[in-house]
């Protein structure tokens, strides 16, 4: 059975069970070993632990920033090499608990650097921005498990097609604006840069629906222990998006006050 979703990581086609038992060169007619299949607890245990990796490694660039010391080289260091940990495990999801850790930390790295730089021009965005994340995950959560929103293909379908929209868009902006004096329309605080980040907040929440989903049919059709790691670095990778949008969403409207 395929699954898709807009989170490219998770998308990987390694998380169906016919791809990853080709990449452990499991034999059908082995026995197999059920304490080493995917768990719904294992994988809430692996993303806690990424998670207390994360804000560990964000101390340490916070601390740098407000102390007097050059955070940029860690800071850009961090989302680098996070970002070559994430397109690594997606081709070797078999490696992802030695590379989840690692992306945890470097991603870490570059979330301190810039929550402390928003921080100092807006102080008390970087708390809210954790707390607007906070409540997000927690009520996505609770409507994905008691069932009031459902995962169907047609919501798979929409999601998919925003978050495209939204990368491309994004990226063309990126480009346009390093060779030209063009200012894409999402920068800025205008009330139209503001529903933009509205939208994308929005887009990134849906996110977290498809990631539930996808690591609920991993435990499903009981995928290998790894599994954990992998589904757990997706969901890190969506919860750190939602983040960033909350606090340029935060940064923008404090500077129209």
């Amino acid at each position: 059975m395929n699954f898709n979703s807009n989170n490219p990581f998770l998308s990987n086609k390694r998380f169906s069970s016919n791809a990853v038992s080709k990449a452990e060169g499991v034999n059908q007619a082995q026995i197999i070993d059920y304490n080493q299949d995917m768990t719904l607890s294992g994988t809430i245990n692996k993303t806690a632990i990424l998670f207390l990796i994360l804000c560990g490694a964000a101390m340490v660039t916070w601390w740098m920033a407000f102390n007097g010391m050059n955070a940029m080289l860690p800071t850009i260091g961090g989302a680098i090499v996070a970002l070559i940990l994430v397109v690594v495990s997606a081709f070797k999801p078999q490696a992802s608990p030695y590379l989840a850790p690692g992306y945890a930390l470097f991603e870490g790295l570059f979330i301190g650097g810039i929550s402390a730089i928003f921080e100092a021009m807006y102080p008390g965005i970087v708390i809210n921005a954790v707390g607007a994340t906070l409540v997000t995950f927690l009520v996505c959560l609770g409507l994905y498990k008691f069932k009031i929103v459902k995962v169907t293909e047609q919501f798979k379908s929409v999601v998919i097609a925003a978050t495209l929209a939204i990368a491309t868009y994004y990226l063309i902006s990126w480009v346009v604006s390093m060779f030209t004096s063009f200012t894409p329309v999402h920068q800025g605080n205008s009330m139209m840069s503001i529903g933009i980040s509205v939208f994308v907040i929005i887009i990134a929440a849906l996110n977290l629906f498809l990631d539930f989903d996808l690591i609920e049919k991993g435990v499903e059709q009981k995928m290998p222990k790894f599994m954990e790691w992998y589904g757990a670095m997706g969901l890190m990778i969506t919860l750190v998006w939602l983040y960033v949008e909350f606090l340029r969403l935060l940064t923008k409207m404090s500077s129209k006050n």
